[in-house]
């Protein structure tokens, strides 16, 4: 006998199916009922706090996913756990780092669409780090300090390459609760791209000191996603949360109306 999710599922891969894969309009969406936010390096769950409350305003449940820092599988299985508990069409959104988990964890048929802020999104195995040497090295690369096996940004690289267009106030309240990362992280590749076959929309941050912006634009462009820039460092979701908001929004099929 089919469950209620079982049936949320099919219908949601239903819908998915029947769209192109990126540069999809709010009218071709399917309307999400959930959005689920994954933070990535220097950062915790917190992060997207600004960003929240306006998606809960639209009528979306919303959940923030911690994630461990710990390993790529052990990231995508704590955003897994949280998808398992939505029911109906959801927006899965990444950032920074959280691009890859967002990339692999998409896959799960009751995501409707993927919103990548200042994220990576590499292809299927794709060694993201090779990609990212093709570019410039951002500034922020050189702040990255290890204690053993955890890497963190140093207080200076964290105010300046990371959240450089935040009142120092608020910075240093986030570097103060800064989560470390194991070099395990670093080495993870997706085994899939979600985003070959789901609605992508991408943020790009031209002020980006920690993702190189041309990085940004050509993995955007290469997903054919519908894109935004705008004029932030690394944290748009903190300096600019209503328009990473009215992405998320559009992403979940909000007519423009409910977005202004």
């Amino acid at each position: 006998m089919m469950t209620r999710r079982d049936l949320n599922h099919a219908l949601v891969a239903t819908a998915v199916g029947a769209l192109l894969p990126g540069g999809a309009s709010s009218q071709d969406l399917p309307r999400a009922r959930n959005v689920v936010l994954v933070h990535g390096l220097f950062a915790d769950g917190s992060c997207w706090l600004e960003v929240i409350p306006a998606l809960q305003a639209a009528g979306l449940n919303v959940t923030s996913v911690q994630n461990p820092l710990t390993t790529l599988e052990d990231a995508v299985a704590s955003t897994q756990r949280v998808l398992a508990r939505q029911e109906g069409p959801t927006v899965l959104v990444g950032h920074s780092f959280s691009g890859m988990i967002v990339s692999e964890a998409g896959a799960d048929p009751k995501v409707s669409a993927l919103v990548y802020v200042a994220a990576r999104a590499p292809d299927a195995g794709e060694d993201y780090t090779s990609l990212a040497k093709t570019y410039p090295t951002p500034p922020a690369s050189a702040g990255i300090v290890f204690d053993g096996d955890e890497g963190r940004l140093s207080e200076a690289a964290f105010l300046r390459d990371f959240a450089g267009d935040l009142p120092v106030e608020r910075a240093r309240a986030l570097f103060a609760v800064q989560q470390p990362f194991r070099k395990a992280l670093l080495s993870g590749k997706t085994t899939q791209a979600a985003w070959r076959s789901k609605p992508s929309f991408y943020a790009v941050s031209t002020e980006d000191r920690t993702i190189d912006p041309d990085l940004e634009r050509f993995m955007a462009k290469r997903m054919n996603a519908k894109t935004i820039e705008v004029k932030s460092s690394h944290l748009s979701l903190i300096s600019h949360p209503r328009e990473i908001a009215n992405l998320i929004l559009e992403a979940a099929g909000q007519p423009r109306d409910r977005r202004d």
